[in-house]
């Protein structure tokens, strides 16, 4: 799929031409004096080049689109500092730099936000079984201060474990089983009958 989007993306820049090297040049000293038709050539010429940076980048945990998007932007923040700041740097060399920090940011931020997940997943999952566990040995279910001393952490971290669990069974997030949560003493969720929202009473 991937290098389906990368064939039709090349084809639609099949009527836009490289720079070469010389008109490049003779484009930055006009952006440089302000012209805003050199910088939108200089972007145009160099969307090849920031889509082969994007490809590099493919299979790292981010969409082809969203790299291309990213690696887009880059290039044309790039222009504008280079001729803006009058950077003592081959164009071509800086151009690269800055796509590169750009693709590698995405993809970090990406791999965060996937870890933060699936930390977040496996605490949902502690505080399920801790509450069922808790339950049988009290005879009813535990409270979410009992909750909080029994996995060494403060209310307000289990209060807001459980508002973010419930967030996501709103959401339909039907992977992560969470209904087990909703017996907790001092949550209470009352379910809206038309807007299906679901709001929690301590």
């Amino acid at each position: 799929m991937h290098d389906d989007f990368y064939q039709m993306y090349l084809e639609e820049m099949g009527h836009i031409p490289p720079c070469t090297r010389e008109e490049q040049e003779d484009l930055l000293k006009e952006a440089a004096e302000g012209s805003k038709e050199a910088k939108k050539r200089i972007v145009e010429g160099n969307l090849r080049a920031a889509l082969e940076y994007a490809r590099e980048y493919d299979g790292r945990g981010v969409l082809m689109t969203d790299l291309v998007q990213e690696a887009n932007m880059a290039l044309m923040m790039a222009v504008e500092e280079y001729v803006q700041e009058e950077v003592r740097q081959e164009f071509d060399s800086f151009k690269s730099q800055r796509i590169r920090e750009a693709l590698a940011a995405a993809v970090e931020e990406q791999q965060s936000a996937k870890q933060t997940g699936e930390e977040l997943a496996a605490r949902v999952n502690v505080l399920q079984q801790i509450s069922q566990l808790l339950a049988k040995e009290l005879g009813r279910e535990a409270t979410v201060e009992e909750l909080a001393d029994k996995m060494k952490m403060t209310v307000e971290e289990i209060s807001g474990i459980m508002k973010i669990a419930m967030d996501a069974m709103s959401m339909n997030a039907e992977s992560m089983d969470l209904e087990a949560l909703a017996g907790v003493e001092g949550i209470e969720i009352t379910e809206d009958e038309e807007s299906e929202d679901y709001d929690f009473e301590e």
